[in-house]
């Protein structure tokens, strides 16, 4: 029979896992400052999307995706108005897929070959790693990082389009 303190304890290779995951763990406050934000983006994401449930499980994956990446959530709905007008299933003539208009060569860059990149939790997971990525390469200069993901740099008409969105209808002043 094994102890009760044999069968607790973890491998050793779970514990890097483990310890990110107590990292990410959110506060009362940041639970607050989600949902207060969720609450916000609930009115203009209903022009897009009408089942009230589908717009909070939407929400709260952007919000927790764009956290992960270090975004401005409200910019991510703003690229995804954009890109997709809230479609997860939506195909760009150039072959981009899904909410954030994903081009399908970032699976092999990514991820694996199985994944769907219009379903949306993991294509929000690629549009946000990918945006970030940008923004690092250009030193948080969100003109030249959305040109980048749009595959336009050097023009300003799509990065324009999506700030338009973002001041418009997404942005909202931070909480205190």
């Amino acid at each position: 029979m094994t102890s009760p303190a044999a069968a607790q304890t973890l491998p050793q290779t779970l514990r890097p896992t483990l310890d990110s995951a107590n990292q990410q763990h959110q506060t009362a406050q940041q639970l607050w400052v989600a949902r207060q934000w969720r609450e916000r983006m609930n009115t203009p994401l209903a022009r897009f999307i009408d089942d009230a449930a589908q717009r909070q499980t939407l929400l709260t994956r952007i919000y927790q995706e764009a956290r992960l990446a270090g975004l401005p959530p409200d910019l991510v709905l703003a690229l995804i108005q954009v890109e997709s007008a809230f479609k997860a299933d939506a195909i760009s003539s150039a072959g981009a897929v899904g909410l954030m208009q994903i081009m399908p060569f970032w699976v092999s860059e990514l991820g694996l070959p199985i994944d769907d990149l219009t379903y949306p939790p993991r294509n929000l997971r690629y549009g946000c790693t990918i945006l970030a990525h940008y923004l690092a390469i250009e030193n948080g200069d969100f003109t030249r990082a959305l040109a980048r993901y749009n595959g336009s740099l050097g023009e300003t008409w799509y990065p324009e389009r999506v700030m338009h969105a973002w001041r418009n209808t997404w942005r909202q002043p931070t909480l205190r």
